[in-house]
């Protein structure tokens, strides 16, 4: 993963916006945070392109971790983090404690969900590989992935169902994906 990791971080620094994101993440200094999902692989699938880095990015997940799991404590959190961000950009920025997640996932998504151990562990339960990826960029200024299932799928631009779950909802991110990056393929588990 060495090669694609020094090509992700390289992107992701390229993005003025994405860093903004990751660094005011870190100011806020959430417990066990990560910026995830398509704010990770989406400035990938426009550098390969030639487009935008931030082309057809809806938003930017910033996961935190705290076993403190009522719905006060993260809508604390979710206020304390929209009043570090300019208005336009915090209104981008979906904050979420995943120690919370079992609690509203399957009323929501339809299928049942373990409660987690830490943030990175969400990653693993993501409709596909490619979508299971995260940054977070350390007070020394490095930048730290993590990727569950390799970066492969990130680089290949490819959509194919995580091996670990069912692949429900994925038919949904390859249609949303693909109207903004016609050149994403799929692929079987």
């Amino acid at each position: 993963m060495s090669g694609f990791e020094d090509r992700l971080k390289a992107i992701l620094r390229a993005s003025s916006t994405l860093m903004q994101v990751l660094t005011t993440a870190r100011d806020i200094d959430l417990p066990d945070w990560l910026v995830f999902s398509g704010a990770i692989y989406q400035p990938v699938w426009n550098h390969l392109t030639g487009r935008a880095s931030d082309h057809g990015i809806k938003d930017y997940d910033l996961g935190y971790f705290d076993q403190e799991t009522s719905w006060d404590a993260e809508d604390a959190v979710i206020r304390r983090v929209a009043a570090a961000f300019s208005s336009s950009l915090g209104a981008q920025v979906e904050v979420r404690n995943q120690a919370r997640v079992h609690l509203w996932f399957e009323d929501h998504f339809g299928e049942p969900y373990a409660p987690l151990a830490r943030t990175a562990e969400a990653l693993e339960r993501f409709a596909a590989p490619a979508c299971a990826v995260g940054a977070r960029l350390e007070q020394d200024g490095e930048l730290t992935v993590v990727a569950p299932f390799g970066l492969d799928d990130v680089f290949a631009m490819r959509l194919r169902p995580n091996p670990r779950r069912e692949p429900k909802g994925l038919a949904k991110i390859v249609a949303s994906a693909r109207s903004r990056w016609p050149e994403v393929t799929t692929a079987s588990p």
